[in-house]
């Protein structure tokens, strides 16, 4: 049964040659599956133009044109005129513009430092051993799906000269420790800070939770059993594996840290005295509250290019190398 003649494999052997194909059968069977103007598993390819339009008319036409009126004076209403870069060097000359930017560089650094490292850990504890650990993720979790915005007023409440914060000071006998923690420029830094890590943490902890769960058990039992300590097991066995996740989780932070509006809006609205006002503030406060359209789509291609290159910098520096280092 299976069994193939000796005739058979002769006349089979001669229509290979026959024919002179060398290619391999599945190579055939693929080509034969896709005929001239379709896609995979035979699907016409003009079939994704639609959402190519769409895509194309909904995010890359206005972000054209938003480029474009970043070199005019246009104020929402009315003609424009070009004035070239002169959006561009006012940005760079103003010093409140460029303490904007100082902002938004420091939130957005330390916000992906410890929007990562407390994810870690938060992963490493709940990854495995744990009974309570589903619940405990959960509780973890979320706060990420709640609203920022709702989040940063109940937190600006609790921050306040009589919110709760300041009361289980004194409870505690820490009266020297009381004031208002938005009326100050690093406290309010400090503040913004906490609540956007806090709200995160849940987020990267799930994303380095998937990456965990790509690690062999076996490769970790197999370096205890050697005399490794968990601190050098994570460093060349868990980390190295995980390293997919670092690089989404950091990408992720990275951006959202570059464009943090909400938080800053609700409890401290950019103040006190410009303290914390970062770029995305600024492009709402110069179009919406002045009228300055082409000036504010400045400072959101200013926003936009920052964006692309430290995320394309972090990605060089995350991204797995094979051992030739190419």
């Amino acid at each position: 049964m299976g069994s193939t003649t000796p005739e058979a494999t002769s006349e089979l052997g001669t229509a290979t040659v026959a024919t002179g194909d060398q290619e391999p059968d599945s190579v055939a069977i693929h080509r034969k599956s896709r005929p001239g103007g379709r896609g995979l598993h035979g699907v016409p390819a003009w079939w994704a133009l639609p959402g190519i339009l769409v895509v194309l008319g909904l995010i890359y036409l206005p972000t054209a044109l938003g480029g474009f009126y970043a070199f005019t004076d246009w104020e929402g209403i009315g003609g424009w005129h070009w004035v070239g870069v002169q959006n561009f060097r006012t940005i760079f000359q103003d010093k409140e513009l460029l303490g904007s930017l100082e902002h938004t560089l420091f939130l957005s650094f330390a916000f992906l430092v410890l929007t990562n490292v407390f994810g870690m850990l938060f992963a490493l504890a709940l990854n495995r051993n744990l009974k309570t650990r589903y619940v405990l993720r959960t509780l973890v979790f979320m706060p990420v799906v709640l609203a920022p915005i709702a989040v940063s007023y109940v937190w600006g409440f609790i921050f306040a000269f009589n919110g709760p914060l300041n009361q289980a000071l004194g409870h505690l006998g820490l009266d020297s420790w009381k004031h208002d923690w938005l009326a100050g420029p690093t406290s309010a830094m400090v503040c913004i800070l906490t609540v956007m890590v806090w709200q995160n943490i849940g987020f990267v902890m799930v994303i380095y939770l998937a990456g965990l769960a790509s690690v062999p058990v076996e490769l970790e039992e197999a370096a205890a059993l050697d005399g490794a300590g968990r601190l050098r097991r994570y460093w060349h066995i868990t980390l190295p594996a995980i390293r997919p996740a670092v690089a989404i989780a950091t990408t992720l932070m990275l951006i959202q840290g570059l464009r943090v509006f909400d938080q800053i809006m609700a409890l401290t609205g950019g103040g006190p005295a410009g303290a914390t006002q970062t770029l995305a503030t600024e492009i709402y406060q110069q179009t919406l509250v002045f009228g300055k359209f082409g000036f504010g789509a400045a400072l959101a291609l200013v926003l936009s290019v920052m964006i692309l290159v430290l995320s394309g910098l972090q990605q060089l520096v995350t991204r797995e190398r094979n051992p030739s280092g190419l």
